[in-house]
């Protein structure tokens, strides 16, 4: 199961965004969710409605959302508005407002499960084998 989220032209540039990336890619979504809530900065905030976004499209998707990892966390650059400032003797010093595209997947991780599932039948084997041999030595 993937959730997806791409949010475009976001008035902030991919430098600034890029800055939280590494810490949150190691977290799991939940734990980006709390990291980024608590840190006071513009690209925390929208980083925050992005991966938010993610989350709550992995819950539409289905209800087993506990095990969620990151599969992509991305920042593109977006478009790039072009203004100019007066500078000195007449001339004109440029200016970039630049945008960026954030995109976020979310995958189940599945390996966790299937390692668990086969831990614990090992667990249930041995549980019934022991539970046999108790009631056999009851009955005696």
């Amino acid at each position: 199961m993937e959730a997806k989220a791409y949010i475009k032209n976001v008035k902030i540039s991919p430098k600034k965004l890029r800055f939280l990336i590494d810490a949150v890619k190691k977290m799991d979504p939940y734990k980006a969710l709390d990291h980024l809530y608590y840190t006071p900065t513009k690209s925390a905030k929208i980083l925050y409605k992005a991966v938010k976004s993610a989350v709550d499209n992995a819950k539409n998707i289905s209800k087993d959302v506990e095990n969620l990892k990151f599969k992509k966390l991305l920042i593109e650059e977006g478009r790039k508005l072009k203004r100019f400032r007066a500078g000195g003797r007449g001339t004109a010093k440029p200016i970039l407002r630049r945008f960026s595209h954030i995109q976020v997947i979310l995958e189940a991780d599945q390996q966790v499960k299937s390692s668990e599932l086969s831990s614990a039948r090992k667990r249930g084997s041995a549980d019934s084998r022991s539970e046999s041999r108790m009631t056999k030595e009851t009955l005696k």
